[in-house]
């Protein structure tokens, strides 16, 4: 059993849930998620299994696409609603579609952002979150993140206290929607917090693929798994693709350094380069030499040569 499985992660269940969950179903150890989602937030979990685990990484640095419900007129401790309320003010101005949109468009291309006291970042070699249960505030890091694309999805709902509406956003890797929310409340002028999140993309990974814990049961059931799960190959292939053959396929499974393809000169350092055999087999991944520039060096051998 090895590849990616594109899983739709439910309500309720942390992303170290889904992966114990998944190692019982497919019966293997080597499992691993690729992004954190928080246990209220649904959507699209990438799930590597076997020897695909070996390639986490290149599926994290992706940018991500999410939909969220904001709520205008409460603050909580988490950011999101399963925190408990730090402020409350009647919104006493209906919010219209015009005014909201005006203040996501300001959210556009770089921005700082400030991580929540409940996540996993790590300040002096703990997380956040176990400062903030201990009762302990701590200085956090200011990070930049990016904004691809954010709009308004349908109308602003007001009542007599509070305002809703839903987005769409497309951001960098490491930004959190909840703090996004928040931040969209302070420009309006109000407390706010992010009451729903589903992600509907990551990277080249889309919800409506994604399979629910019910569906990969029965498939289990069937012994039909294997069959819905992305070859490593395909789970890589947005990054740039280079085919060798046989005579130096034996050489890239025993991790020999090889020449750099012309076509890769102007690449940096470090940057990665998958590397196929003339059956469309995915090898390994390698990289620009850091000193011999004309020089491609492994990072990952994926296919081990017998």
């Amino acid at each position: 059993m090895e590849g990616v499985l594109l899983l739709n992660k439910p309500v309720g269940m942390t992303s170290h849930d889904c992966v114990a969950k998944m190692r019982k179903l497919a019966k293997t150890k080597k499992v691993g998620h690729t992004g954190t989602l928080d246990p209220d937030v649904t959507g699209v979990l990438p799930i590597c299994l076997g020897r695909a685990t070996k390639i986490v990484e290149y599926l994290t640095a992706s940018s991500k696409t999410y939909e969220a419900e904001v709520t205008i007129g409460i603050s909580t401790t988490t950011e999101d609603a399963s925190g408990e309320i730090v402020e409350q003010r009647n919104v006493t101005s209906p919010l219209f579609k015009l005014q909201v949109e005006q203040v996501l468009n300001s959210m556009l291309g770089q921005i700082e952002q400030v991580p929540p006291m409940y996540s996993a970042v790590k300040v002096k070699g703990r997380k956040l979150y176990e400062y903030a249960r201990a009762g302990i505030e701590v200085e956090r890091p200011v990070r930049q993140i990016t904004i691809t694309d954010i709009c308004l999805l349908g109308d602003v709902t007001n009542t007599d206290s509070l305002s809703k509406f839903k987005f769409r956003v497309t951001c960098s890797k490491g930004t959190y929607v909840r703090t996004l929310a928040v931040m969209i409340g302070e420009r309006l002028g109000y407390p706010a917090h992010m009451s729903k999140l589903v992600r509907t993309k990551s990277g080249q990974f889309d919800l409506a693929d994604c399979l629910s814990f019910e569906q990969i049961e029965t498939k289990v059931e069937n012994g039909t798994l294997q069959e819905s799960l992305l070859s490593i190959g395909e789970a890589l292939k947005d990054l740039p693709k280079f085919i060798i053959h046989d005579t130096l396929s034996k050489k890239v499974k025993n991790g020999a350094v090889l020449e750099l393809p012309s076509q890769f000169h102007d690449f940096e350092p470090g940057a990665p380069i998958v590397l196929y055999d003339d059956e469309d087999r995915c090898l390994a991944i390698y990289a620009k030499h850091p000193t011999k520039h004309h020089l491609m060096k492994p990072i990952k051998i994926l296919m081990i040569e017998n």
